[in-house]
């Protein structure tokens, strides 16, 4: 591990001083390869998805697991927007001169090696791999049990072109050790590695935040909600709560609880049951809503359970105030909105909540990477610093002054 990490660290060097234009175009050739590749990818994707039926995976699993030729196109599509985005490195951010005439730059410059640790999805070994690349940095990656034979194809791929072109192969690669033990050794190696991006299940956030000695930058878990507040037009508001619960309810930017304003509950509950019922969703609801819909008794524990799966807990509350204040309590700090007509409600609802990404009048399912124009993310961060929200190619960076003098002392 130590020799490894000690590369990673030399390879740094490397990739943090290679001009932009050179980078986007070997991206470019990349992709050509994921596709070119396909085969091989989908032929090693077949023997997981054979062992996570030997193992029982549930559906939202498979799903996340799955790879086919729409998705390979996806994932080489990524890349192809990743390498066209704007250099991020080298950027100016201020300049100034001080009072001793010295002339200050902040710029971008690339954070080093950074140490990924996800689950299931196959396509964040290309899409991260290409983030870190673009931004200049060594990425260390670290996928599931279940995604091994996948991650394994697409990290092969990746380095072939980086030998290919005259570059180490460790500049994007997997961790050699990926059992338990390996991942407590990377997240202690602070002295080889920069940062630590967990995303995953609850469990894993916790136990790399808990032991990490590396920075870490947490992809915590998605309790989102959606408000349905009174001034809402209720057509958009069915539309936009099946969105994001049904669209995918096992990723992280579902919605996993819908609060509807008492005003409007029993003219709109109705009308949204009917309509989750068609999508098989399971409601669990508060004892007010059981009284105006069919559905099981919500508990205490439901409103802060990320359930990632086709289930819907349901809250009746009194106005615009009462539906914030649940969120502050229960919200993980994620993707909250709100559907109203009413400007007021929806500006203190943006300021008043505390979470990465708040929309009003649209679905939570908006939170990611590519649906923001960064091509991917490395993760969506729940943390304040250094980075919040989709995490892409300017999250990897950070900053170094460069100072200019003409001979000035102090």
């Amino acid at each position: 591990m130590t020799e490894f990490l000690k590369k990673a660290k030399e390879c740094s060097g490397v990739i943090a001083t290679l001009e932009g234009k050179r980078k986007s175009e070997i991206l470019q050739k990349m992709a050509d390869a994921l596709e070119k590749e396909s085969q091989a990818i989908l032929t090693a994707n077949a023997k997981d998805m054979a062992a996570a039926e030997e193992n029982e995976l549930s559906s939202a699993l498979k799903d996340r697991l799955l790879l086919d030729e729409k998705r390979i196109g996806a994932m080489a599509r990524s890349l192809r927007e990743i390498a066209a985005l704007r250099e991020p490195v080298g950027r100016i951010l201020e300049g100034w001169r001080n009072d001793a005439d010295l002339r200050i730059e902040k710029v971008s410059v690339p954070i080093g090696v950074i140490g990924v640790i996800y689950e299931s999805r196959p396509n964040v070994t290309a899409d991260v791999g290409a983030l870190c690349f673009k931004s200049g940095n060594v990425a260390i990656l670290k996928g599931g049990k279940e995604a091994e034979h996948s991650n394994r194809a697409i990290a092969a791929i990746l380095g072939d072109v980086l030998e290919a072109e005259g570059l180490p192969r460790e500049i994007i690669s997997l961790l050699p050790d990926s059992s338990r033990e390996g991942v407590a050794q990377l997240i202690k190696q602070d002295r080889y590695v920069d940062l630590i991006v967990p995303r995953g299940g609850e469990a894993l956030i916790r136990y790399v935040s808990e032991n990490a000695t590396v920075p870490v930058v947490k992809h915590d878990k998605g309790l989102c909600h959606t408000y349905i507040h009174e001034a809402a037009d209720q057509e958009m508001a069915v539309r936009i709560a099946l969105n994001a619960k049904c669209d995918r309810p096992g990723v992280c930017n579902a919605m996993e609880t819908l609060l509807v304003d008492r005003a409007v509950a029993r003219e709109i509950l109705p009308k949204l049951s009917v309509a989750f019922e068609a999508e098989g969703t399971q409601l669990r609801a508060d004892e007010e809503a059981c009284g105006i819909i069919e559905a099981a008794l919500a508990g205490e524990e439901d409103w802060d359970t990320e359930y990632l799966a086709n289930i819907l807990a349901v809250k009746v509350v009194g106005g615009l105030e009462e539906a914030i204040e649940h969120i502050r309590r229960h919200g993980s700090g994620h993707s909250e909105a709100i559907v109203t007509e009413n400007y007021r409600a929806a500006e203190r609802f943006l300021d008043a909540v505390d979470a990465a990404c708040v929309y009003v009048n649209a679905s939570t399912r908006f939170t990611d990477g590519g649906a923001f124009g960064f091509g991917a993310e490395v993760g969506i961060s729940t943390n304040k610093l250094h980075a919040r929200g989709p995490m892409g190619i300017d999250e990897l960076t950070t900053y170094k002054y460069k100072i200019y003098g003409r001979g000035q002392i102090r």
